[in-house]
C-alpha cells in the first residue's frame, strides 16, 4: 500500500495501463490466429485480409509498446511468408 498520494496515483495508473495493454495483446493474437487458420485452409483471399489485418494489429502494438518491435517484425515476416507460399499454390 503506497503511503504518498503521487505513488498511490501512480499504481492505479499502472493498473488502467496493464489493463489496456492486455486487452490490445490479445487482439494482436486474435488476428494472427485467425490468419494461421486462414492459411491453414489456403484460402489465398481471406488469408490475405487476415494476414493484412494481423500486420496492421501487430504494428500497432509495437507501436504502442505492448510487444517489442523486432518481436512484430519476426511475426510479420512469417505470416507473409506463409501467405507467398499459399498465393503460389492458388
Amino acid at each position: 500500500m503506497a503511503n504518498i498520494k503521487s505513488a498511490d496515483k501512480r499504481n492505479r495508473a499502472d493498473v488502467r495501463k496493464t489493463e489496456r495493454n492486455r486487452r490490445r495483446k490479445a487482439e494482436v493474437q486474435t488476428a494472427v490466429r485467425r490468419a494461421r487458420e486462414a492459411l491453414a485452409d489456403n484460402q489465398a483471399e481471406v488469408a490475405r485480409v487476415e494476414v493484412m489485418n494481423a500486420v496492421s494489429k501487430l504494428d500497432k502494438a509495437a507501436e504502442n509498446g505492448v510487444i517489442h518491435r523486432n518481436n512484430a517484425s519476426r511475426r510479420k515476416a512469417s505470416l507473409m511468408r506463409n501467405l507467398s507460399v499459399v498465393e503460389t499454390d492458388a
